[in-house]
């Protein structure tokens, strides 16, 4: 079944991105990041937020997401995705499914007293990949510098793409920023992914290589050196921290800017007053319809005729408010 996601990648290969092609994912895999508090709080009629949603009201949400089919792709874990695909959420074809196949130590930091994220990352998957319900998976790298550490996390890997090669899957690689650097300091943490990313992909033939990257957002000169360093190589970026609406949109337009052209979020849309007003400003920002602050002002101007109150005010929304955004911001 051909997918929107697939039409996207087949013209971003072939070196014809136009408008419209930027694909939105919505990074619904919390849940193999921590616990209970993952599936965010649900909401009253308000928007205000009451208790932690439960695992069906989790999903019933991204059923209406998949069904509003503005995404391009939908992740979840393997749990969720069986459940998922057992409703036939994705029936219509328009949403490309994907799940989380690997779960390491860095990715556990939403247990509630848990300290995993102290120490450098370690290998782990949880997941039978013959068993999941999908054909294109997340698989997830992080590098600290640490010999011992990153080789193990590699050696995982190499097995993993033996295992999705069998399956005849697809698969895209999440590479994070260290969890827990080893002597590299802060604003090298940029070229420090970048250069490990080209080393890791420098070993495989492109029967091995993932279908694109997910990247923190470094600045400008960072997605811009590992955009435009290979062009068979698709960047993507990884939504960031929980920062204002302004920091959400400008990320995207930012991103696109130096050549990105994917974005995959997740606690900022799952945390969202209203997740499908969130998503459909997201998608202007993307094509290019809108500018940050004016996403911003629409955004609000969409919850309040939905009787929803927003978490922070129009004006503190409109700031910016995360360092690595404030390098080439828009006037």
């Amino acid at each position: 079944m051909t997918t929107r996601y697939d039409e996207k990648m087949g013209r971003i290969l072939k070196g014809e991105y136009r408008k419209g092609d930027f694909i939105l994912a919505d990074a619904k895999d919390c849940d193999m990041s921590g616990g209970i508090p993952t599936a965010g709080l649900r909401r009253g009629e308000d928007g205000r937020s009451q208790r932690y949603r439960s695992r069906m009201e989790f999903v019933a949400e991204i059923e209406a997401l998949i069904a509003q089919d503005v995404v391009d792709i939908m992740l979840t874990s393997t749990s969720n995705m069986e459940l998922l695909q057992a409703r036939q959420a994705f029936a219509s074809g328009n949403v490309k499914a994907a799940f989380r196949a690997n779960d390491a130590t860095d990715m556990w930091s939403f247990i509630r007293g848990g300290r995993y994220r102290e120490a450098p990352s370690r290998p782990f998957r949880s997941v039978d990949l013959s068993r999941a319900k999908a054909d294109l998976c997340l698989y997830s790298v992080t590098f600290n510098n640490d010999t011992d550490a990153d080789l193990a996390s590699l050696e995982a890997f190499k097995i993993f793409r033996d295992d999705i090669r069998t399956l005849d899957k697809d698969y895209f690689l999440e590479v994070f920023n260290p969890n827990k650097p080893n002597g590299i300091p802060d604003n090298e943490q940029g070229s420090y992914v970048n250069d490990c990313v080209i080393r890791t992909l420098a070993g495989l033939t492109l029967a091995e290589r993932p279908r694109f990257l997910k990247v923190a957002y470094n600045g400008p000169a960072a997605m811009e050196e590992l955009a435009s360093y290979d062009p068979s190589v698709v960047v993507g970026i990884l939504g960031g921290g929980s920062g204002t609406l302004r920091d959400t949109f400008e990320l995207v337009l930012q991103a696109e800017k130096y050549g990105a052209r994917l974005a995959l979020f997740g606690r900022k849309i799952n945390s969202a007053e209203h997740q499908p007003s969130l998503i459909t400003w997201l998608r202007a920002v993307a094509d290019g319809d809108a500018t940050s602050t004016e996403a911003v002002r629409g955004y609000h101007g969409a919850i309040a005729a939905l009787g929803l109150q927003p978490d922070r005010s129009l004006d503190d929304d409109l700031l910016i408010t995360e360092e690595v955004l404030s390098e080439a911001t828009e006037g």
